[in-house]
Formats: structure tokens, sequence, C-alpha cells
């Protein structure tokens, strides 16, 4: 199984916002932009490992700006790091207004899939080659989101969390 470059899994998706997917406020539905988000990532790990990948779970979702009626968003996902048959992948969310001269990061989101047969059946995914600093910094991060994850799943012992006692200076 060959590696590959982060960038090999990058995927750009556009969407407007629209009536049906506001609240009261005039604002997009958190619900929405995750069920995007969730469908963005999605495709990024099939690109990453030519796989069908289901989600395994939001690791992170932040909502920092809200995003208004007629805004245009930009999702754009990249695979951080793969382990034996899940795959990080970083969601960054950009809107734009109407008049389409300003754009802004407005959300992020950190997700984990996971590549499966016909039957459900987790398969291997291909490792991840970090590029630039930017990759670099997120496939570091991603050891230490998974023994967290795992820490707090009950099904590894904080003292076999090696890079989270590193971080700590234990």
């Amino acid at each position: 199984m060959k590696g590959k470059f982060a960038r090999e899994s990058y995927t750009v998706t556009t969407e407007q916002v629209l009536p049906n997917d506001t609240n009261p406020l005039g604002t997009l539905f958190g619900g929405r932009l995750m069920q995007w988000i969730d469908i963005t990532g999605g495709i990024s790990a099939h690109r990453h490992c030519g796989r069908v990948c289901v989600t395994a779970s939001v690791n992170n979702v932040s909502f920092d700006i809200p995003v208004k009626l007629g805004a245009i968003v930009t999702l754009e996902a990249k695979v951080s790091r793969a382990f034996n048959t899940s795959i990080e992948v970083h969601v960054d969310v950009w809107v734009e207004n109407r008049i389409g001269d300003h754009k802004s990061k407005c959300n992020t989101a950190i997700l984990t899939f996971v590549a499966v047969d016909q039957l459900g059946t987790p398969l291997p995914v291909p490792p991840v080659i970090p590029e630039n600093e930017e990759e670099k910094k997120r496939f570091e991060g991603a050891l230490r989101r998974r023994q967290l994850s795992l820490i707090l799943a009950g099904k590894m012992k904080p003292d076999e969390a090696t890079e989270l006692k590193a971080l700590f200076g234990k």
C-alpha cells in the first residue's frame, strides 16, 4: 500500500445558505453545517484510500461565526493522518458575504472516518506523508487526539499515552 500526500485527498465543497437551511434568526442551522462537513470530510477520506469510509466520530467542531442567509460557504477538507483503519480529517469552513468581497474562516471540525468493505468490516488504509508545516502540525496533533480519545473510551491506559505524557513533561 503506497502512502499518499495529504493534498491528494484535498476536497473543496461550496454551498449557498438557502431559507430551508436557516433557523428563525436567519442563520445557518448547525446541523446543516455538520451535514456538509461530514459529506466533505467523507469524500476527502475516500479519496485518500479509495474505499468507502464511514464516520466514526466528530472529534471537534466549533461554530465561531454565525452564517447568514444567502452567504456562500466553502468547506475545505484534508486528511491529516491515517492510522490502521481510521483516517483523521480536518475541515475548515469559510464564508463570504453576498457581495463576495470578504471571506472569513467561520468554523472548523476534526472528524475520524473508518474505511470499510461491503460488509462494514474495517480495512487498512495507506499512511499520510505530510509535506508542509501545517500538515506536519496536524499530523503530529492527530496522534495526541487519538490517544486522548482512546483513554476516554477506556481502550488505552493513561500510562500508555506516550505522546500525551510528553506533552505534559512526564
